[in-house]
């Protein structure tokens, strides 16, 4: 048999079959052609050709199709020419013109089934070769995944947002079992064996549910919902998981949320292991600090030692003039012009004793106080800078605004950049309980009534307290528990020194609010 008539290979039916079909057709394509041949049956009988290609469609190819189609036209012109020879018969045209269309639209239909079919078994194949795909790369990624069913909280949430309730985290700290049931609405799927491996080796079985490996205190999760509440499509944060043998681990959470809500029982979960990068991190800080610690210690013993030596010579001579005083004194009668010359070295060595402590002083602000021309809003942007790493660790945006026509001041510019300083790292340390997206600190310049330039420091932390309010500028207060408390003391004294002020409130729109105001000339001592 032709290539073109042999039974389709993609076909799964027997041979057996398919053989009885293509005799079952044959017969009643040739028994429809005696019927429509050699009786006075008065009706399109070739219509029923049509049963013939629809019998032989599931066996035959295209190219099949159409020759059966072509014979089954023939067959139909044939048996009208034998019957009606050239006597011109409207009725039996007409009933051929019908039988020829349908057979024409019946093979039109059966192709194009045909190729739908194709078409369907290729998609069918593409998409099972990407399933395996994925499967492979599921399975094999270091990275921990899981597939997990979100329709049922995702649901849940969406009723509680149709209820009314538009603040998801209110609304669990006023319900306590909210978490425990939006965990226990979310099944896993599957997950693969890095995934099983974080969790502490445990079986597929076990990795079902979460809840027993989030810790209690971790608001990761309660973020998480938040942002399926708020339509988000995609979730990042840092949490922690207690594995199965009681390790805490710190772990990089990443969830992408499809665009279709039918796709929600099927959410992929990534896990990363970071415990040993935020230990990492925690001791890099750690040793910053105890570095500076150091540093600061390693100053004091510079500091005390140079001291000691500079001091040692009139601390010396005081000792020896003094012992001379009391030798003349001692005398009968005593010299009291000896005594009045000791007296007199006693006071130039406590004098240069009393200078080289002044001397080292000057050395701690910049030797010698230099008066200079200081522009306040370049300070205010240097002194940022130097506290960028303080400021992007924090998370804390920073802001500084300028009235415009402000003139320079004329000040010790270490000093007011130390006063900066200490203002910025209070404002930092004020807000680490500030929620990270809210953290802010402000900072405007402005004339002050002609007397001098007004700098107003704004931070978003929690303000001041009315007692810490009454003392603040009170040597040894401090709100901090390893804080000295002399840090804003010695501020205000900076600026009174140089006939400045530093004052300290609560900004009406929350917040701590401390001004300073620089005078525009020197202050002569």
């Amino acid at each position: 048999m032709p290539s073109f008539v042999l039974v389709n290979p993609k076909r799964r039916l027997s041979a057996r079959y398919e053989t009885g079909i293509l005799s079952f057709a044959f017969a009643l394509a040739a028994t429809v052609f005696y019927l429509d041949t050699f009786t006075d049956i008065h009706s399109a009988l070739a219509t029923l050709y049509v049963i013939t290609l629809l019998l032989s469609a599931e066996t035959l190819t295209e190219k099949g199709t159409l020759l059966l189609t072509v014979v089954c036209v023939g067959l139909s012109i044939l048996s009208y020419a034998a019957a009606h020879g050239t006597d011109a018969d409207l009725a039996a045209i007409l009933r051929l013109a019908v039988a020829i269309a349908a057979i024409l639209i019946t093979c039109a239909l059966i192709i194009r089934n045909h190729r739908a079919r194709l078409d369907l078994i290729k998609f069918n194949v593409a998409l099972q070769s990407s399933e395996e795909r994925y499967r492979t790369i599921f399975e094999q990624s270091r990275v921990a995944l899981w597939e997990r069913d979100y329709s049922e909280v995702r649901a849940l949430l969406m009723v509680l947002k149709a209820q009314g309730v538009s603040d998801l985290r209110a609304y669990a700290r006023d319900n306590p079992n909210f978490i425990g049931d939006c965990i226990s609405r979310i099944p896993t799927v599957a997950a693969n064996a890095a995934a099983l491996e974080l969790l502490g080796n445990v079986s597929a079985k076990n990795a079902g549910s979460m809840r027993r490996y989030i810790a209690q205190d971790d608001e990761t999760f309660l973020d998480l919902m938040v942002a399926i509440f708020d339509n988000q499509s995609y979730f990042e944060g840092k949490g922690t998981i207690i594995t199965s043998d009681g390790t805490t681990k710190l772990v990089l959470l990443t969830v992408g949320f499809p665009v279709d809500v039918a796709n929600f029982n099927r959410v992929i979960v990534g896990m990363f292991d970071i415990t040993e990068r935020e230990l990492a991190q925690k001791a890099l800080f750690e040793a910053q600090a105890e570095l500076a610690l150091a540093s600061r210690a390693a100053t004091v013993g510079a500091l005390s030692a140079s001291l000691a030596h500079e001091l040692n010579q009139p601390l010396g001579a005081l000792v020896v003039n003094a012992q001379t005083l009391l030798r003349w004194l001692d005398r009968d009668p005593p010299d009291l012009a000896a005594v009045a010359r000791s007296a007199e070295r006693i006071v130039r060595d406590s004098q240069r004793a009393s200078d080289i402590i002044q001397s080292t002083r000057s050395m701690l602000s910049e030797r010698t106080p230099v008066l200079e021309p200081v522009s306040l809003a370049d300070l205010v942007n240097e002194t940022q800078a130097l506290m960028e790493s303080e400021l992007s660790r924090n998370r804390i945006k920073f802001e500084m605004s300028e009235a415009p026509g402000i003139a320079n001041v004329s000040a010790v510019r270490i000093e007011l950049q130390q006063v900066l300083i200490n203002l910025i790292t209070n404002a930092i340390q004020a807000m680490a309980a500030t929620p990270e997206e809210v953290r802010r600190i402000s900072v405007s310049i402005n004339p002050a009534d002609g007397r001098g330039v007004r700098v107003s420091f704004r931070d978003s932390g929690p303000g001041l307290s009315a007692d810490i309010l009454e003392k603040l500028f009170k040597p040894f207060c401090t709100t901090k528990e390893t804080g000295l408390g002399m840090g804003l003391a010695i501020c205000r004294s900076i600026l009174e020194a140089r006939g400045g002020t530093l004052t300290a409130s609560n900004h009406t729109e929350g917040g701590a609010l401390f001004e300073m105001i620089v005078p525009m000339e020197a202050v002569h001592e």
